[in-house]
C-alpha cells in the first residue's frame, strides 16, 4: 500500500507539472512570420489586377475621355418657333418668312399638303379680284354705272341681270382665257423656273424702282388683298340683309 501510495504520489506531480507547462504554453507568443511573406503578400494584393489580353485584330479599348465623350447625352432639341399670327401655335415649317406677309398662319395646315408657291398664287389671284370686287360693288351703289338698262340694278341683282342678257357666257369665256393663260406661268413656277408666286411682271408705273421698294410694294399688296377678300364677303352679305345703297347700313 506504502509503494502504491508512493507511486500515485510521483504520478500525481508529473500530472501537475505537465498541467502548468500546458498552461504556460498558452501565453507563449506565436512563431513570427517572416517579414519577407509579408510584404510579399501586400505588395500583391495592392497592385491591379492586369488588363486581359487582347485578341490579334480586336480594337483597342477607348481612351477614358473618349469614353466620357461618348456616354455624354445628346443635346435638347431646339426651341420650336412659334407663329407670329397665333403665338400658342407653332410656326409651319413651310412658312419661313420668305413671302411677304408671312406671319406663319396656317392654322388647318394648308401648307403640309400642298405646295407654298401654289397657294400663294391662289391667295393673289383671289385677292386682287376682291379688290376690284370691292371698288365695283360699292361705285355701282353709290351711282357709278355704264349706260345701258342692263347697268341700271344695284349690285345685289346685277347677277341675275347679267343671267338675263346673257353676259354670264361672255364672262366665263374671257375668265376661262385668263385662266389658261395664267396655268401656264404657274407650273413653270412649281417646275422650278424662278417665277414668284403672282408676278406677272405688270409693273408700267415702275412702283418696284429697286429691292426696298419692292419688298413694300408686295407687302402693302398682300394685306390690301386680305382686307378685300374680308370686306368684299362682309359687303355683300350686308347689301343682301338690308336691300339698302351704300354703306349697307339701314
Amino acid at each position: 500500500f506504502a509503494i502504491s501510495s508512493r507511486t500515485m504520489q510521483r504520478s500525481l506531480v508529473l500530472v501537475l507539472a505537465l498541467a502548468l507547462v500546458g498552461c504556460t504554453s498558452a501565453f507563449s507568443p506565436l512563431r513570427a512570420v517572416p517579414r519577407s511573406r509579408i510584404a510579399r503578400f501586400a505588395e500583391e494584393a495592392a497592385a491591379p489586377t492586369p488588363a486581359p489580353a487582347k485578341a490579334e485584330g480586336e480594337a483597342a479599348a477607348p481612351a477614358e475621355g473618349e469614353e466620357a465623350e461618348a456616354e455624354a447625352p445628346p443635346p435638347p432639341p431646339p426651341a420650336p418657333v412659334m407663329s407670329k399670327a397665333l403665338p400658342f401655335m407653332e410656326a409651319p415649317a413651310a412658312l419661313d418668312g420668305t413671302l411677304a406677309g408671312d406671319v406663319g398662319f396656317d392654322p388647318l395646315g394648308f401648307t403640309e399638303l400642298l405646295p407654298v408657291d401654289w397657294l400663294r398664287e391662289a391667295e393673289m389671284k383671289h385677292g386682287r379680284i376682291c379688290m376690284l370686287a370691292v371698288t365695283g360693288f360699292a361705285a355701282t351703289d353709290m351711282g357709278f354705272r355704264l349706260p345701258g338698262e342692263m347697268h341700271q340694278v344695284a349690285s345685289i341683282a346685277a347677277h341675275d341681270m347679267a343671267l338675263k342678257y346673257g353676259a354670264m357666257q361672255q364672262l366665263f369665256l374671257w375668265i376661262t382665257v385668263a385662266e389658261v393663260v395664267s396655268a401656264i406661268g404657274i407650273f413653270q413656277m412649281l417646275d422650278g423656273s424662278g417665277r414668284k408666286p403672282g408676278d406677272f411682271g405688270i409693273d408700267p408705273l415702275k412702283l418696284q424702282g429697286n429691292e426696298a421698294k419692292k419688298a413694300d410694294m408686295q407687302l402693302k399688296e398682300i394685306t390690301h388683298a386680305r382686307l378685300a377678300m374680308l370686306a368684299f364677303s362682309g359687303m355683300v352679305t350686308q347689301a343682301v340683309l338690308t336691300q339698302g345703297p351704300f354703306p349697307y347700313t339701314a
